[in-house]
């Protein structure tokens, strides 16, 4: 449903995760059925979520895996974190076909909205959604092949 294997990944277990923590609801009949049910409403809520419409950064593991009372904001690994984000996104966007690569950039780097970059440009507010479009489905796959190798 997800189009996404590490999505797909990520889906099974929290399906599977979910249905132990309600195994006491479960009435024994319909195993199957009720599985399926929990699987379904996960990748539904998936493909619901604006997280799934985001370009993921590589920072997004540490800022989970710290506490709930420590600041990461101040810290120096965020900053240079940041900054090496910043630089992948860069690069990833230099590494777009035109024009492709300059919206991207634009878009996501250098942080102009939609309006902004069609008066720079001198195009479409239309055609410009267009391009951003594609170009994040483009940095998508350099990330999911990222985190595939």
């Amino acid at each position: 449903m997800t189009a996404d294997y590490f999505a797909s990944e990520d889906l099974t277990q929290e399906t599977f995760l979910s249905a132990y923590n309600h195994l006491k609801d479960f009435d024994g009949k319909h195993e199957k059925a009720w599985l399926c049910r929990i699987a379904t409403n996960k990748c539904l809520d998936y493909m619901q979520s604006a997280g799934r419409r985001s370009i993921p950064t590589e920072d997004t593991g540490i800022e989970e895996t710290m506490g709930r009372g420590q600041s990461f904001d101040n810290a120096p690994e965020r900053s240079y974190l940041e900054e090496e984000v910043r630089e992948t996104l860069l690069m990833r966007c230099r590494s777009l076909k035109p024009p492709y690569d300059e919206i991207a950039r634009a878009y996501y780097y250098d942080e102009l909205n939609v309006n902004e970059i069609a008066a720079l440009r001198g195009m479409k507010v239309k055609t410009v959604q267009t391009q951003i479009y594609r170009a994040r489905s483009m940095l998508r796959r350099l990330y999911g092949k990222e985190k595939g190798a």
